[in-house]
This record gives C-alpha cells, structure tokens and sequence, in this order.
C-alpha cells in the first residue's frame, strides 16, 4: 500500500511534467550555478588558458520533500588544444522519480579570435546524443483492482542525437554568451493507444553575462545573469551577485524570475580546486510542499605542462 501511495505521487508528477511538456515546452534542467556549469549550456564558452584542463561536477536535487522530484548531475571536461581552439566534452543526468532518465552526451569544439588587445570571441560547436528512458514497472494507479493508466503501460527507451552551437565573447573581466545548446526538436513521449501523451524537446536560446568589479585588492563584486526562451513558455531569468573576499571566499544571492530565491557560496581549497553549494527557496505555490532545493559543485584545474594558471583568469569564475 505504502508503494501505491508513492506510485500514485510519481505518476501525478509525471503527469504534470508531461502536461508542462505540452503547455510551457521547457525542459532542460536548471542551474543556479549556471555560472560554474557553462560549458553545458554554450559549446563556444573558452578560458584561453592553454596547458590546463577544467574538470568540474554538479548536482542538484530539486523540491526536496516532493515525491519523485527531478534530480540532476553534471560533469565537464574542457581544455584549449592551442590558442585558437578549445574543446571538451560535457554528460548531464537528469532523473525524475527513479522513473523518467534523461542522460546527454555531448563533445564541443570552439574557435577562439582575438578582436582587440584582451578581448576574444569565441564560436563553438555542441554534438552529441540524449538518451531517454522510462521506467513504469509496478505503476498501479487503482488498488485493489488490474486497471492501469495505459499511459503508463509501455516503458520506453530512445536516442536522439542533436547538435548545439553558440558563441561567447569574453576578456579578463566580463563576458556575455548566446547559445542554443539542442538545436533539434524531438519528440519524448508519443500518442499511444489512443492517448495523447506528448513531451516535445523544444529548442532553448541561452543569454548569460556577467562582469567583476573590483571593490578593493581584497573585494571584488561579482553579477551575473542567465535568461532562457523556448517556444511557448514566458522568459526565465536567473540573476546572482556574488562577493568575492580574498579570492578565497566567494558569496551571494540569487533571483529566478517568479520562481525562487538563492543563496550562494564557494570556497578556494587550493589553487587548483573549488567548491560550492546554493540553497534555493521556492516562491511559487509548489513550496508549500517542498523545503527547497540544494546543489553543490566541484571544479578542479590540471596544470598540464607546469605552466601557471588557475580559475582566476577564467570567465567562468565572473
């Protein structure tokens, strides 16, 4: 009975995901660390740090609390081959109640030229594949009786290949990104046995930027802003400023546009290696039945030939 119960909280949810597909198109997972997890979003985003190699790792688990609330990781790998070219490769997860998984696979590659004596743009490339699954065993939407929900009666399994493009222009203090990071629509769930069940991945447009101001030699001010469009949903806006102490210390607030607020904090351990976390406070309706959402990240520099280097020429860490 327990297991029902719980069936009967995924499936709603399903359905409400699935419903969302249909009227707002969006689903690509969100950050607020977007900042941290550029990469995924913008094929083009470059550091023009040649010999070293950015790995990082993200996750998320959202609407804690809520049963079958998505969760979702991230892990980058990206280095410059030579002045000009930087690529990487990026895996994101993103699982729903242990019964919709979601994992994409994508190489980038990026271009990197020089417009002025600091400045640099960037144009980049994304390719790889999206692998659907879902898992509806055991879904038993009425006790006591066989009927199920025939929209739940089939498990599926698909791969979609996409490709994604961007560009990214950046010096040492600010940068701006533009990006469509799955350029192919494809189709999740379809019409089956009558019902019409239909999850379309739409193609979502990234705008990000962000700048730093130096307050003082040991302060410096940190904005940053991510806004999403995709057909058929309002604009989602994220907006974050963070203070940066010592280059150790890193901390902030953060906004999403009629959905959540954000706290933000990252700490330097060494020279090479970063971690963070952020809290978001749902604002809308759904937090009365959620207690938030946590996500925490770890970024880690390879120094590959000796050179000098770290995240403090980054634009990533703006």
């Amino acid at each position: 009975m327990k297991n029902l119960k719980i069936y009967h909280k995924i499936a709603a949810l399903l359905s409400i995901i699935i419903l969302s597909f249909q009227s707002h198109a969006q689903q690509d997972p969100q950050f607020t660390q977007y900042m941290y997890n550029m990469s995924v979003i913008n094929p083009a985003y470059a550091t023009a740090e040649e010999g070293i190699l950015n790995l990082g790792g993200l996750y998320r688990t959202q609407w804690v609390g809520l049963e079958g609330a998505p969760k979702t990781g991230s892990f980058f790998a990206h280095t410059p081959i030579n002045d000009k070219i930087e690529m990487g490769i990026s895996f994101t997860n993103d699982n729903i109640g242990d019964v919709v998984n979601e994992n994409n696979i994508y190489a980038d590659v990026a271009y990197v030229l020089p417009v002025g004596i600091e400045t640099k743009i960037s144009f980049g490339v994304k390719a790889g594949v999206t692998l659907f699954d879902t898992n509806f065993n055991g879904f038993q939407l009425q006790s006591g009786g066989s009927n199920t929900d025939q929209a739940f009666d089939e498990n599926i399994s698909k791969a979609f290949p996409n490709i994604g493009i961007g560009a990214f222009f950046f010096t040492d203090n600010y940068y701006f990104g533009l990006s469509a990071p799955n350029m192919l629509s494809t189709k999740h769930l379809e019409n089956e046995n009558g019902i019409k069940a239909t999850g379309v991945q739409n193609v979502h447009y990234f705008l990000t930027g962000g700048y730093v101001f130096d307050i003082d030699d040991n302060v410096k001010l940190k904005p940053a802003f991510m806004a999403r469009g995709v057909k058929g949903a309002p604009l989602a806006v994220d907006i974050t400023a963070n203070v940066l102490i010592n280059e150790k210390l890193e901390a902030g607030l953060g906004y999403r546009l009629d959905d959540a607020i954000s706290a933000l904090i990252n700490f330097r351990i060494t020279q090479d290696l970063r971690i963070g976390y952020a809290y978001d406070y749902t604002t809308t309706n759904l937090g009365d039945y959620n207690s938030g959402s946590h996500e925490i990240f770890i970024l880690f520099d390879v120094d590959l030939f000796g050179f000098k280097g770290g995240y403090d020429r980054s634009p990533r860490f703006f």
